[in-house]
């Protein structure tokens, strides 16, 4: 699959590199591992060699005489020998960038932690020696979010405070997503794209298998999906035991009974069996991988709270592939497919909300979008979109068919929530339905 999108962070990260002939700069690139934050910064610096260090877990000796290779390669000059530390090298670069400007990229550099600890120390005394008098790019990237947070977000850490630009590299958007799925497959159906959506989430990589394989429909996505050798089936671990170290298994529980629908606190702890208020906390501030959902208008912070999975991958895989993982483990391959067959259209609704979602927030109409629920669950408003510029505020229904919307039942549902929250008072008031026909 080509690269696609990316647009903004391209200018972004060529304004930076631009700003660095004359003042150093160190920007700092995040995102979950598969969003194609390596891929973005090579089509960002495409137009000139940059120096590249890609930080592998392996002694420090041995890193040190990969990057020295790179350095004569791409800038082509002599390095200064043999040396078995980063300090040495960093130091050598930063010395070289007061009379040359370039841009280094340091990948997986929260890594370093395995490698060598004093490394980040080494690098705060030899940045805070040079930056005034550097032009040098340093762009660093990492995929293990709670350790970059700990990197550069924590007080006590010597590289606090030293990046001057952070970028959070997110999936593709809606619109992406059609115009990938419009390129390889013309005559796509809003099932196919549906689909894409519910299985990818827009991950750039998840997306590129599908496309590469050619799987452009439901049934061949969940072919390929749930495959021997599928790189989907163990995504879940590889990505995330790390981030939670020895208790991923309590993690993993609660992030399974979000994905199935447990989604209060009273609700998990009745599945787990034990409190899981400091859990819940971690999971949404340190690792960003859920958010706390209340209606809009909530006076109470502790009440009437959902929690979501963020990741739509991750909400098919924990709802799917973590649960199933009994049958993937004696290789019944199609028992698992038929059963996410059968279960489809349950979750894609769900998912069919969220890509709405999305869609409203890429549109930038509005200044406020969210959900509304009552304390009792009687009464549930799938989207509203305020634009207080206009004085304006829309209701929508979200059903996978048209047919099965109800203007009727969302306009009660309105009216409950208006009167419980006393909002949109003198707003122009319009109420759609949406369906898989809008996508």
């Amino acid at each position: 699959m080509r690269f696609y999108d990316r647009e903004q962070e391209i200018t972004f990260l060529r304004d930076t590199r631009n700003t660095s002939n004359t003042v150093a700069r160190f920007t700092v690139v995040t995102g979950r591992r598969r969003i194609g934050k390596t891929m973005l910064i090579k089509e960002a610096y495409k137009d000139e060699p940059f120096v590249y260090f890609f930080v592998a877990r392996k002694a420090e000796s041995d890193l040190c005489e990969v990057y020295m290779e790179e350095i004569s390669e791409k800038l082509g000059i002599p390095t200064l020998g043999h040396s078995r530390h980063f300090s040495d090298i960093f130091r050598y670069l930063m010395q070289l960038s007061q009379t040359k400007n370039f841009t280094l990229v340091i990948d997986e550099f929260q890594d370093f932690f395995r490698v060598n600890k004093a490394i980040y120390s080494e690098m705060q005394d030899i940045w805070d020696e040079y930056e005034k008098t550097s032009k040098i790019n340093l762009v660093v990237c990492g995929s293990i979010y709670s350790l970059m947070q700990k990197i550069f977000k924590n007080k006590k850490e010597p590289l606090y405070g030293r990046n001057t630009g952070e970028l959070r590299v997110k999936p593709f958007k809606p619109s992406v997503l059609k115009q990938i799925m419009a390129d390889a497959k013309p005559d796509y159906t809003t099932e196919d794209l549906l689909a894409l959506f519910s299985f990818t989430g827009g991950v750039a990589k998840y997306v590129a298998l599908l496309v590469d394989d050619g799987a452009l429909d439901k049934d061949a996505m969940i072919r390929h999906i749930i495959s021997p050798n599928s790189t989907f089936l163990n995504e879940g671990k590889n990505n995330l035991i790390e981030e939670f170290g020895k208790d991923y298994g309590i993690y993993f529980s609660i992030l399974s009974c979000i994905a199935r629908g447990k989604n209060t606190r009273s609700e998990i702890e009745d599945v787990i069996g034990k409190e899981v208020g400091g859990y819940l906390t971690n999971l949404a501030e340190e690792y960003e991988l859920i958010s706390k959902r209340q209606p809009l208008f909530e006076k109470s912070a502790n009440k009437n709270v959902r929690y979501e999975l963020d990741d739509v991958f991750y909400s098919f895989w924990f709802r799917f592939i973590f649960k199933y993982s009994y049958i993937i483990e004696i290789e019944n391959y199609a028992k698992l497919q038929e059963i996410i067959g059968r279960d489809y259209c349950t979750f894609s609704g769900l998912m069919l909300e969220r890509y709405f979602h999305r869609v409203a927030i890429e549109s930038g109409a509005f200044t406020r979008i969210g959900r509304w629920w009552d304390r009792k669950g009687e009464n549930e408003i799938d989207m509203i979109a305020e634009d207080e510029l206009s004085d304006r505020v829309t209701f929508y229904e979200i059903k996978r068919q048209a047919e099965e919307v109800s203007i009727g039942v969302l306009k009660q549902r309105a009216e409950v929530m208006l009167q419980a929250t006393r909002a949109f008072k003198k707003y122009k008031i319009a109420y759609k339905g949406l369906s898989m026909d809008e996508m």
